[in-house]
């Protein structure tokens, strides 16, 4: 059932299906309550959500990184849709306006950080997130109810479906930026992935001069290539890919196996930037060989304000980001959709269509 118009005011439905995960290995798409919005939040109308490596993390081993589900979850943070009711406190877009969503609600704590950096605040949270209990919920649900600040208006023009991107385009864009000015330099991404695929759209709109694009399968390296890679080469092609000597390197895999990699293929004084999210505990990596070349090590961890950036670069078409979209996926297909997500072979980003006569 959807919200229904009565006279000037939105009647909600008191349950909507929401994708929720239980522990490791079990999701389910279940009914919840649809919750009464607090003064300061919105009721977004979900139309798309974008399934994430955290989303599918939470799924298959019940954790992501340092973050252990110890209670049922509502997944999703890369959520787009429509205000059906604005906040009562009078903040934010008004019922009607398409919005992207920023995730992340800085907040303080005991580390100290850079006041211009809240991304890095120690008492941050982030929808979909089992880093603190109670766990914050996401999103992927017919109806979210969130606050105001975290709303960007999308521009006229700018299709739900591409906006569907803005949340990771923002890590992509957040992580070339850790590594300076681009223009004119050879770039390696290590890990074709979406980040990976939307830093080589990034980098490419930023005046890098040669993109290299790394993976171990195929399909993503063609989404690479549609995006902006120069070159790709195969994961295991360990001579060719030390040979680029790369000035920035985007290490987005995630793994050991991609840092090595992208020690190796960035040129004597060169920057490797580490996007992708290593399990927890020791590592090994090739520290000697970084220390012997002068190479900077620099950590990347979502992102701040980037994301207007972001929205204006894909409103004024200077981003390109659809190809990285693979698969659409209705809500109550939602099992399937994470299913063909985990498997990098065949899929780029998948989204999850949220209306209700979505199919397929």
């Amino acid at each position: 059932m959807g919200a229904v118009l009565t006279g000037t005011v939105t009647a909600l439905p008191a349950t909507a299906a929401a994708v929720v995960a239980h522990a490791a290995g079990d999701l389910r798409i279940e009914d919840i309550p649809v919750p009464a919005p607090k003064p300061d939040e919105a009721v977004i109308e979900v139309a798309f959500g974008g399934i994430c490596g955290s989303d599918l993390h939470y799924w298959l081993h019940g954790a992501a990184g340092e973050s252990v589900l110890k209670a049922p979850m509502i997944l999703g943070h890369e959520i787009v849709g429509t205000v059906l009711l604005a906040a009562g406190d009078g903040s934010g877009p008004a019922a009607g306006s398409r919005v992207a969503v920023h995730p992340a609600t800085p907040g303080p704590g005991a580390a100290p950080y850079p006041e211009d950096r809240p991304n890095l605040s120690p008492g941050c949270t982030y929808l979909g997130s089992a880093a603190r209990f109670p766990h914050t919920d996401g999103a992927f649900s017919r109806y979210a109810a969130l606050p105001a600040r975290m709303l960007r208006t999308l521009p006229a023009g700018l299709e739900l479906r591409t906006a569907a991107l803005v949340e990771p385009a923002s890590v992509a864009w957040h992580a070339v930026s850790r590594a300076g000015d681009v223009t004119g330099k050879t770039a390696l991404v290590i890990g074709s992935g979406p980040i990976g695929a939307l830093a080589v759209a990034v980098l490419k709109r930023a005046g890098a001069r040669r993109i290299v694009a790394v993976d171990m399968h195929t399909r993503p390296l063609e989404i690479a290539s549609a995006v902006g890679a120069d070159e790709v080469l195969k994961g295991d092609d360990a001579a060719s890919i030390e040979a680029v000597a790369a000035d920035i390197v985007i290490e987005s895999s995630g793994s050991h196996h991609g840092l090595a990699s992208a020690i190796k293929g960035a040129v004597r004084g060169g920057k490797v930037v580490m996007v992708g999210l290593l399990p927890s505990g020791p590592q090994p990596v090739l520290i000697s060989l970084a220390i012997t070349r002068e190479l900077e090590l620099l950590g990347s961890f979502r992102f701040n304000d980037e994301i207007d950036d972001v929205i204006d670069a894909l409103a004024d078409g200077s981003l390109l980001v659809d190809p990285v979209v693979t698969h659409t996926f209705a809500l109550d297909n939602a099992l399937e959709a994470f299913d063909v997500a985990r498997n990098a072979a065949v899929s780029g980003k998948v989204l999850l269509d949220f209306a209700p006569e979505a199919k397929g």
